[in-house]
């Protein structure tokens, strides 16, 4: 076993040892390309989210140098016809770019040591077929597979690293890019060299215009992940089967870690903070421990028309409209906020909804991840009112309406400069956004059903949270008393039956043609039931 010619299969035997969700499946898709025009395959994804635990379980399926039938016993791919045809069956070449790239004394030197470093160890085992005077990694391939009639699989995690850590140096992306396209530019060459490849990132492959550097490619990405939505996190049932072996509450989980949905898939869940709220029995932000805010920050603050007003719907709950196309998939070559978004959507800061085209904060993890993003001065107001909201809420439930009614109506003000709107809909943004860190209390939804019809908001407990619930009810150019009488006559209290404790109901009436200085553009009235 070398370090990057067949190297074995510990690091998947390390992974078994843990707590283990098997995502074997994804062998049985890349068993079904190999030796075929769709053998080469790459799946990006967020950081945290499983990319090297299936790389390195891909190494110890194929490697030859190793037997690995105990690693895959009763998992799912020993249950497919193609396990047997393919298991450490293939020489596997295994490049993790960010290993490069931390070892080195400077990127400059990456694509010149990958071929170096692969290319001895080839000699080593085909002496006869590749000389250490061979300069061009894809010559060594290919004479080893012309002699010996041998194909390669070629694993490649963290491929896009270089596009990160040399994102302004264009030269080294582009030698990088001549590297891949040597190995996999298809044609004869590759078809003789190359039984299979799989590629891991979190960018998709970079763009040059419409064009992707690397054609030949099938790509699975978080807006297009096709037939490999299963494999990107782990799935609500895996997630349940999960909670009772660990004896880990469900319902905590799913607000925390899920929220990125694709067709016909149903809900897929942050894989890394889901294992860390298992093994050490807590529910919390993981998030913060793997991701820095100060690229969050550089981001949603850059100067594109409406890409503020985009973040600041997102933050009052609402999604927005993203065109992904335009994306150059680097992180220099941004156009327009849609590019901005769809960054973000790969980063795993937002989700997107490929049959509405919509992007949304997907779950009360990344949602504190924009708290603190916007905690600065380039947010002004809607920052300041995130990071009140705590004092909101206390004002609230000690039924303070003169101070809710000034808080609101500054942050609506704020909110509706941006938004450009000036209407319920925007109260509510602005309500949401001045509310924001009640979701670590409440479960907040919009328009829900109840009585006769659909209250604006309801603030729904989490379990073991010692608050009452509370239903919101929004007015334009009416009155607050107007609004709880709503509340009683449409019986918006009775899908909130379930709930034993106090119930507030709060009306919220925004009037933007108040006469008279004296006359309060927001008013607001909170009244207490009692439903046991």
């Amino acid at each position: 076993m070398g370090m990057y010619l067949n190297p074995g299969n510990r690091g998947f035997e390390t992974i078994r040892n843990g707590v283990y969700v098997d995502k074997s499946g994804l062998i049985d898709y890349v068993n079904g390309t190999i030796n075929t025009p769709q053998k080469l395959t790459c799946f990006s994804r967020p950081r945290r989210f499983g990319k090297s635990f299936a790389a390195k379980m891909l190494c110890a399926y194929y490697d030859n140098s190793c037997d690995s039938r105990e690693l895959f016993q009763n998992l799912e791919i020993s249950q497919q016809k193609s396990y047997e045809e393919h298991l450490n069956r293939y020489d596997v070449i295994y490049l993790d770019i960010t290993r490069f790239i931390s070892t080195l004394p400077s990127v400059d030197e990456v694509v010149k040591c990958i071929q170096t470093e692969v290319i001895a160890e080839l000699a080593i085992k085909y002496p006869s077929c590749v000389s250490c005077n061979e300069k061009i990694l894809a010559n060594a391939l290919f004479s080893v597979s012309h002699q010996t009639k041998k194909r390669f699989i070629i694993i490649i995690d963290e491929w896009d690293a270089l596009f990160r850590e040399a994102k302004y140096d264009q030269n080294i992306q582009k030698e990088y890019v001549q590297l891949l396209r040597g190995l996999f530019k298809g044609g004869t060459t590759t078809d003789e060299t190359i039984a299979a490849a799989y590629m891991t990132g979190i960018l998709p492959i970079k763009k040059y215009g419409t064009e992707s550097a690397l054609t030949d490619f099938t790509e699975f990405t978080m807006t297009e992940p096709f037939a490999l939505a299963e494999y990107i996190g782990f799935t609500e049932q895996e997630v349940i089967h999960l909670c009772d072996d660990y004896h880990v509450d469900f319902d905590n989980m799913k607000q925390w870690y899920d929220g990125y949905g694709f067709d016909n898939l149903g809900s897929v869940y942050n894989p890394n903070s889901v294992m860390k709220a298992v093994n050490f029995k807590r529910i919390k932000n993981y998030w913060t421990q793997t991701e820095t805010f100060e690229s969050l920050k550089e981001y949603i603050g850059m100067d594109f028309d409406g890409l503020k007003r985009a973040i600041i719907e997102m933050l009052g709950g609402m999604r927005v409209s993203v065109k992904i196309s335009t994306f150059q998939n680097d992180l220099t070559s941004f156009q327009n906020k849609h590019d901005v978004l769809t960054l973000l959507i790969h980063l795993g800061y937002l989700a997107y909804d490929s049959g509405t085209r919509e992007a949304y904060i997907p779950n009360l993890e990344v949602a504190e991840a924009f708290e603190s993003a916007i905690d600065n001065d380039n947010w002004g107001i809607v920052g300041e009112a995130v990071s009140d909201s705590e004092k909101l809420l206390e004002a609230t439930l000690k039924q303070d309406e003169d101070a809710v009614a000034e808080a609101l109506e500054v942050v609506h003000d704020s909110v509706s400069s941006v938004l450009q709107y000036n209407n319920e809909s925007s109260l509510s943004c602005a309500v949401t956004i001045a509310y924001y860190t009640a979701k670590r209390y409440y479960n907040i939804v919009r328009e829900l059903p109840a009585g006769k019809g659909f209250a604006d908001l309801a603030f729904i407990p989490r379990r073991n949270v010692d608050k009452p619930a509370m239903i919101v009810e929004l007015k334009y150019n009416k009155d607050a008393d107007t609004a709880i009488r709503q509340i009683h006559e449409n019986r918006y209290d009775g899908n909130l039956k379930e709930y034993f404790g106090n119930l507030l109901l709060v009306g919220i009436n925004y009037d933007r043609d108040a006469k008279g200085a004296e006359m309060k553009q927001h008013s607001c009235v909170i009244e207490k039931l009692i439903t046991f």
